[in-house]
């Protein structure tokens, strides 16, 4: 998964399922290709992008064309705008979790959360020949990792597939602290071998991510000793309290927290930003300036 960003100012193309497999009970990972993956995929990691899901009950993508000469893409959104609402297609965003160009193939992790929300519906059901669109990825909204010795990764289960890429690129020498919540043990992911302890915490036992990182102390144990540098990503509450309690009570600089809001409880991507929302996302900007 990913945060919202804007649709303009980004690549369009399609992409069409060849696999899709699930990885846990709770998650499915869809294999994609499409002619343009060579071209617009990046050798970074958290690579951001959208994916437009046909709504309910229409297996047909409609979405515009995009002209050649739109360089920032604002024609193609407006036109994308200007489809019915009820035939338009939605937009999730999601983070890659791998790539091939040399084939042009991506995967995508889905979480399964019910048949709450059109990314869930449509991953649960999600077979190959599927066609669906595709803004971005772009390096506009690349955002690198400070850094660091020691540096602590903490998510749901909505980062993990950002913070497995993280992980992958992660430079010698650099330690990783994760911590990672999951509804259960069969949510829990293998994770790529890196200088890394991993944390699992689990909300079937009563497990709270904030919680676990309020009351770990010193971050002792194998890992030995305070983090340089945070990488925190998933539900926006819950990003907001980690990143006060780092900054405020852990003593770390605001500019070395990395931040995402990637979902917010009883709300959609299609729902409009609260102020809070608003306020946050501006003190992001700025500390990427």
């Amino acid at each position: 998964m990913g945060q919202s960003m804007p649709v303009s100012a980004m690549p369009v193309s399609s992409v069409r399922v060849t696999e899709v497999e699930r990885i846990t009970p709770r998650t499915a990972r869809v294999t994609f290709t499409g002619d343009a993956l060579p071209d617009v995929l990046e050798d970074r990691p958290d690579q951001q992008m959208k994916l437009c899901l046909p709504r309910e009950g229409r297996s047909v993508l409609k979405l515009p064309e995009m002209d050649a000469d739109d360089a920032h893409g604002m024609r193609w959104y407006e036109a994308y705008l200007a489809i019915p609402e009820a035939e338009r297609p939605w937009t999730r965003s999601f983070t890659i979790r791998s790539h091939d160009r040399a084939r042009g193939t991506m995967t995508v992790d889905f979480v399964l959360h019910g048949d709450t929300g059109p990314a869930a519906r449509w991953g649960a059901r999600a077979r190959p020949g599927d066609v669906l669109g595709m803004v971005g990825p772009s390096s506009l909204y690349a955002r690198p990792l400070r850094s660091a010795e020691r540096m602590l990764l903490a998510g749901d289960e909505t980062a993990l597939p950002a913070i497995a890429t993280l992980l992958e690129a992660l430079p010698h020498g650099t330690r990783a602290l994760v911590y990672a919540e999951v509804a259960d043990a069969g949510e829990e992911v293998a994770l790529p071998d890196a200088e890394a302890e991993v944390r699992w915490v689990r909300r079937d036992a009563g497990g709270s991510l904030v919680e676990a990182v309020r009351d770990a102390g010193a971050f002792g144990g194998a890992f030995g000793g305070a983090v340089d540098a945070a990488w925190v990503a998933g539900e926006a509450s819950a990003v907001r309290a980690l990143r006060r309690h780092l900054v405020q009570e852990r003593g770390l600089p605001k500019a070395a927290v990395e931040f995402s809001g990637y979902w917010r409880r009883s709300l959609s991507q299609d729902d409009a930003p609260t102020s809070e929302d608003l306020a946050w996302a501006a003190e992001r900007a700025a500390g990427s300036a």
